[in-house]
């Protein structure tokens, strides 16, 4: 046996030696993180003010260390606060006890609103905790707990660190800890009771009391008084008496203009349900002393009513459903979707059977036969006239996704001209510059890249946005589109101008969709311009001919040109001079006959006298001031097209195309013949308005720097101006001087056109057909959000929430970082909405506290500031003190709405006005019908006294205690004397 025993004596040493090795690297990394942190001695601070624990700010230090293969994670929590003198505070350090015990007996933080668990249990602005590292990881077994107790004490002892140290055990939704604090000749024990049931003698006062002093266990006989806090929390879950003032819109109505109970071009607004779920009203008394109230299982002297200082917060509804929000969301959900608009509305099975009637006998016709307009014109054309026909044809009328009442409204709503007695002519599209608009809300489509919002782009995302929420989804979204198409390519072919539409050239601080629908605007008013002036053409050749001087009719036109053109020089001209088709030119026999007769050669100095013989056509007006060089006849300023108007997704195709011919001469020669169509037409009008006129006159009116001009004495002794052209212009090769060589005589209106309308209108009405819904919600997303921020601005200044405002302008700045580049990310557009309905949500809130609190029905303006004031602090404060508690004008109304619900709850008669009773036994007797329950007990007992001996240093004692429905908490800290025992 003996034998025997040895070698298991042996084997135990060796396994107590390991454990030991282990424990004693645990204890020496915890050193080492403590000095790392610089946590060794006192570091006395000034007194804590009042609530600064919820205003300050904490932050914190983390670490990782091991006990053998098991990690834990070491924190350092502290609050930030000014550096005091060092000097003063060595002088303090010497005998006085830790920060931290002295904190135990601050009362100016208790139940701080939002705080560390372990901040509101003990008062702490300091702690360390050692808790596992992983969240499934738990310090279960006692042995455990008691070694890692034991290696903090230590490291405590080693280093002469003062602040608390606390082991996080069990499982981590118990929040329990154990913890030690040393310092000189002292030492606070921190420790943890949680129980699911409650023992009876524990649920009041009394029981507490004789808990916390059998726990000191103090030797004195009289015990010196406990100083005592107790908050009791009432919860109010029930609103009966307050419908939610929100009405959720009828879908089904359309009057007046009206779809879903909304009005065209407006956004709905507010929380479909309650945003505000609960009221916890904290009642609390900070300081009473043991003896002079009651709180036992018989009776209570902790009346509701009649606590000095009463607390509100609110508890706010989970992702409450917002319908702006909701509306902003789906339809940026259309975003993902990638089906066309052919295959959501089921045209591909037409063209299946479009194409089994086509007879194969004509399949090579296409290659034989001449083919004058590009293929895409007619296919435009088809595709679009043909779908609407095969889709009525196919589909009955009940079974579109829009039925026609809401089709024929939406449509009335973007082209309100089309119910005029003279239906889209002479409409002038609406500009920038209307007055009622505020031009900060108004200029936000500069930073959106939206659209503005009163232009036909952003009342068509606002009418999609409606249809894809209310109305078929993203089948409707793709009837009214396909609509919306057709009625684009009506009004081309009918030169109607499209209302909505700010004049001029494609602004490309809006989005590309609202850039194409200028670009097609532009191209009406160029082909209406066109048509007007063959009618003036064809009516002064009938005048012309009528008179008998048929010789004459061109001279004729060639007045009224000079009448009626503008600087525009597409107004008024020939209707014979320009084609429809790019690969086609002019070609007048008249005037090219008369070129040939004259044997010009515009480029040629030799021609001048021949050129001067000319007769000037296309001049808008004389200049002011200039004469031509060689002949002194007056400069005239010629008629000129206008460049051509471009989008930005051709712009980059242009900049993509002349980056690709490199650097090199030829590269770069190319380039500049390709940026000088303008300049060689302007050449050409100029020519034609000045005959005889040489390159020196052109540059003088279009480049006047590259005409130098200084002072010289001629042979007379005169001084003379003498000038000559620019160095630049000199340059051998020079394009100026080659574009000038090559152009002729040729009026502006009898010019190939540098901007060829036709084509350019096709190219963007086979853009709109080809567009899918999600292209197409891509394209209006910003309009969208555009128009979520201006609902939001307009009803936050209804309600004058300032951290509201704040947020708003940062969402302005967030989506102008987001929204100004091309395909953002759906993350941060996903952001963006985010912010936008918790806005949304938040103006919600407010509303509905406004509601039960009555600011509205308030007769004096004092008492309707106040609870305003009281409001908005509910919103944006954790927890709100309420000014003269039970007794004061919020305090009346909320002890009414607790009233009404206990009414409620019992089916008694609710009560419109609380009769208040100037008793307070009668209020006492009247305060458990007043409120429920207390949902939270929560009390601190505090004392000071001498442990372990009668003869030890008196030092702080604390206690925490909560009591929930399903949850009882006690949380002590017991100092005693370790010199003196």
């Amino acid at each position: 046996m003996a034998a025997d025993s040895e070698p298991e004596s042996e084997v135990f040493e060796i396994t107590d030696f390991t454990t030991a090795s282990e424990w004693e690297r645990f204890i020496s990394k915890v050193e080492e993180v403590l000095n790392d942190w610089k946590l060794i001695g006192n570091s006395l601070g000034k007194p804590l003010e009042k609530g600064i624990f919820t205003s300050g700010i904490w932050e914190e230090k983390s670490d990782e260390i091991s006990f053998a293969d098991f990690k834990f994670s070491i924190t350092h929590h502290f609050l930030v606060q000014e550096s005091s003198d060092k000097e003063g505070k060595e002088e303090v350090l010497e005998d006085a006890i830790p920060q931290s015990m002295q904190d135990l007996l601050c009362m100016n933080n208790d139940f701080p609103p939002r705080a560390h668990c372990l901040v509101r249990w003990y008062g702490l602005r300091e702690f360390v905790v050692i808790a596992p590292a992983a969240n499934n990881d738990a310090v279960l077994s006692e042995s455990k707990c008691n070694l890692l107790l034991s290696s903090v004490s230590i490291a405590l002892g080693n280093t002469g660190c003062q602040v608390p140290l606390f082991v996080q055990i069990h499982h981590r939704w118990r929040r329990m800890y154990v913890g030690e604090c040393q310092g000189p000749g002292v030492r606070t024990d921190f420790e943890m009771v949680h129980l699911r049931k409650v023992p009876n003698q524990y649920t009041h006062l009394s029981g507490l009391l004789d808990i916390f002093k059998s726990k000191i266990g103090c030797p004195l006989t009289p015990l010196p008084p406990v100083s005592i806090a107790i908050r009791f929390t009432y919860v109010l879950q029930d609103w009966l008496q307050y419908f939610w003032p929100q009405q959720p819109p009828d879908i089904d109505a359309i009057v007046g203009g009206e779809v879903g109970g909304l009005e065209f071009g407006k956004l709905p607004f507010g929380a479909c349900e309650d945003p505000i779920s609960e009221l916890h009203l904290a009642t609390t008394w900070p300081h009473l002393t043991e003896g002079i109230i009651v709180d036992n299982d018989v009776y209570s002297d902790l009346d509701p009513i009649q606590a000095p200082h009463w607390s509100v917060r609110v508890r706010k509804a989970d992702n409450p459903q917002c319908l702006l929000g909701d509306f902003v969301t789906e339809f940026f959900k259309i975003c993902r979707r990638k089906e066309s608009t052919d295959e959501i509305l089921g045209r591909s099975t037409f063209e299946e059977e479009g194409r089994e009637t086509v007879d194969i006998t004509h399949a090579l016709s296409k290659l034989t036969e001449p083919a004058p307009v590009p293929i895409h014109k007619l296919s435009v054309t088809n595709m679009v006239h043909s779908a609407k026909k095969k889709i009525r044809k196919h589909r009955g009328v009940e079974e579109s996704p829009l039925n026609n009442d809401v089709l024929n409204a939406i449509l009335l709503f973007l082209f309100p001209d089309a119910a005029c007695d003279k239906p889209l002519d002479g409409f002038t599209s609406t500009g920038n510059n209307n007055p009622s608009i505020d031009n900060e809300e108004y200029n936000l489509y500069n930073q959106f890249k939206s659209a503005p919002s009163d232009s036909l782009t952003y009342k068509l995302a606002l009418c999609l946005c409606m249809i894809n929420f209310y109305h078929g989804g993203v089948k409707g979204v793709a009837h009214l589109w396909q609509e919306f198409v057709l009625e684009m390519r009506f009004r081309w072919e009918n030169n109607f101008l499209i209302p909505g539409l700010a004049n001029g050239v494609p602004d490309l601080r809006c989005c590309l969709l609202h850039q194409k629908l200028q670009m097609l605007n532009c191209c009406i008013e160029r082909k209406r311009a066109r048509d007007e002036g063959r009618k003036s053409t064809l009516s002064d050749f009938a005048s012309s001919t009528s008179a008998g001087d048929f010789g004459k009719a061109g001279d004729s036109g060639q007045d009224h040109l000079k009448e009626t053109d503008k600087e525009k020089g597409e107004v008024g001209k020939s209707w014979d001079s320009w084609s429809d088709s790019e690969e086609e030119y002019f070609e007048c026999l008249s005037d090219t006959e008369e070129l040939k007769g004259n044997g010009q050669e515009s480029g040629k100095k030799g021609g001048a006298k021949e050129l001067s013989c000319l007769k000037p056509e296309g001049r808008l007006h004389q200049h002011g001031k200039l004469t031509l060089l060689h002949t002194g006849e007056p400069l005239y300023i010629p008629i000129t097209q206008e460049p051509a108007p471009m989008t930005e997704d051709l712009l980059e195709e242009q900049s993509e195309v002349l980056a690709k011919l490199g650097t090199s001469a030829e590269g770069a020669h190319l380039r500049a013949r390709m940026q000088s169509a303008c300049l060689l037409s302007d050449m050409e009008s100029f020519k034609a308005a000045n005959p005889g006129c040489f390159l020196e006159d052109f540059v003088r009116w279009y480049s006047p720097r590259d005409y130098v001009e200084e002072e010289v004495v001629d042979e007379k002794g005169n001084v003379i101006l003498k000038g000559e052209l620019s160095a630049r212009m000199k340059i051998p090769s020079n394009m100026w001087v080659e574009a000038w060589e090559t152009a002729k005589p040729v009026p502006a209106r009898r010019q190939r056109r540098l901007f060829d309308d036709t084509r350019e209108a096709e190219k963007v009405l086979h853009y709109l057909a080809v567009q899918k819904p999600a292209d197409l919600a891509r394209h209006l997303l910003p309009c969208v959000i555009h128009a979520a921020v201006l609902k939001v601005k307009e009803e936050e200044t209804l309600e004058n929430i300032s951290s509201v405002k704040k947020i708003i302008k940062q969402i302005i700045s967030h989506s102008s970082k987001v929204l100004r580049f091309p395909n953002p990310e759906d993350k941060k557009l996903e952001e963006i909405i985010h912010q936008i309905t918790n806005v949304e949500a938040t103006i919600a809130r407010a509303r509905s506290l406004k509601a039960k609190f009555g600011t509205e029905k308030c007769e004096q303006e004092e008492q309707r500031e106040d609870l305003e004031r009281f409001v908005s602090c509910l919103l944006e404060q954790p927890e709100v003190s309420v000014i003269g508690a039970g007794r004061g004008h919020a305090g009346s109304i909320i002890h009414k709405l607790f009233v009404n619900a206990q009414r409620a709850a019992s089916m008694a008669p609710v009560e419109e006005e609380l009769k208040r009773t100037s008793s307070s036994e009668e209020r006492r007797q009247n305060s458990g019908s007043d409120f429920p329950a207390p949902a939270g007990r929560e009390l601190i007992l505090r004392t000071t006294v001498p442990r372990p001996a009668p003869y030890s240093k008196a030092l702080p004692q604390r206690m925490y205690s909560v009591l929930t429905k399903e949850d009882f908490r006690l949380a002590g800290a017991f100092s005693a004397d370790t010199s003196f025992f």
